[in-house]
């Protein structure tokens, strides 16, 4: 479901594997959905995701939309008799949408995959080595900062984050946030975020995301400005998301570094492979698995809330009130960019 970009990717990646058939498309615009059957070969099509699904019951119900109709397109996935619904992040686009479909998927023994693909670079899983190696000693902070705008790359920031710490649990968070202009936006957000995470097994995060966020000057596009990583007592490694990865490590002393990039290309047909192996067996669990991406969630949600109520925000949440109207309603008008690269990709 959704021929954007990103759907096109999601689609190519289970037409070339062998596992799959990519058995139907669906895409409100008509002329996305006829260039899209054309281009994959496929002649069973529909503006209608629910009419489309319930026709074909596939074995995995994929979808690429915005994130204003998560719990709508998860309910037609549920509906259709999926065994897995895959889709892209955030999660959802408030906390009390996340748990509406926790629970539906739960309920429904449905499993479900989020869009945290990056994690499948060969830079990426470097750095995961470094750090699990014990090569940086015991790990004392996670980082990640990015210009991109939360509700477009919060969600892979804590994501990466998490699985550099062992996936720990975070027991509380603290942030502050500021701007207005990408509220309007159809992932909406504040302009800049940043906060802190205590995880429970004593790990500090930190996280910047939006204008104002350090840039990433090695790297050429905004998209790929990010820069994740870990802090131990014997050295550090980190990954940028378009520049390779570095580390300083206890047995080399000087920096070590080397190549790497997103590209979809290369860790899509990864993430569909893993699919198939967890569709193939329940021990095969995913790393972009659903419960995953729910509790990474509830950080983003959580430094939201911070923002709103002032204070530490202990996980996990439950309902409230939405936090990106929440938001919208205590966010100051005036707007604050730091330098002039934000200045200029943002338009503020």
């Amino acid at each position: 479901m959704g021929m954007g970009k990103r759907g096109k990717h999601h689609a190519l990646a289970f037409k070339n594997n062998p596992r799959f058939e990519l058995a139907g498309i669906c895409t409100r615009d008509a002329g996305k959905l006829a260039k899209a059957a054309a281009e994959f070969g496929v002649s069973r099509t529909s503006t209608d995701p629910l009419a489309i699904s319930r026709e074909i019951q596939p074995d995995v119900f994929c979808f690429c939309t915005p994130p204003q109709v998560r719990l709508h397109l998860i309910e037609a996935g549920i509906a259709s008799g999926a065994k897995l619904i895959a889709y892209e992040k955030p999660v959802a686009p408030s906390m009390n949408e996340a748990i509406e479909i926790r629970k539906a998927v739960q309920y429904a023994g449905v499993k479900t995959v989020v869009s945290h693909q990056h994690r499948y670079g060969k830079h990426y899983q470097e750095v995961k080595e470094i750090i699990t190696s014990g090569a940086i000693g015991r790990v004392h902070t996670v980082y990640g900062h990015a210009v991109g705008w939360m509700l477009h790359i919060c969600s892979h920031l804590v994501d990466y984050m998490r699985w550099y710490n062992g996936n720990a649990r975070a027991e509380w968070v603290m942030g502050q946030a500021s701007g207005r202009g990408k509220l309007a936006d159809n992932h909406p957000s504040p302009d800049y975020l940043a906060g802190c995470i205590q995880f429970e097994n004593g790990v500090r995060g930190i996280i910047e995301c939006g204008a104002g966020a350090p840039n990433v000057p090695e790297v050429d596009y905004w998209w790929r400005k990010n820069r994740i990583g870990a802090q131990g007592t014997e050295g550090f490694a980190e990954v940028l998301t378009g520049g390779g990865w570095r580390a300083v490590t206890r047995e080399l002393k000087g920096v070590i570094s080397g190549d790497g990039c997103m590209n979809y290309d290369l860790d899509m047909p990864p993430y569909v492979e893993d699919i198939a192996r967890w569709l193939d067996s329940d021990d095969q669990v995913h790393p972009c698995n659903g419960e995953n991406a729910h509790e990474g969630f509830e950080i983003s949600m959580g430094l939201l809330r911070s923002v709103v109520q002032r204070g530490q925000i202990k996980l996990p949440l439950g309902p409230g009130e939405p936090e990106l109207e929440a938001i919208a309603r205590v966010l100051p008008a005036q707007v604050f960019v730091s330098d002039e690269v934000n200045r200029s990709e943002y338009k503020l």
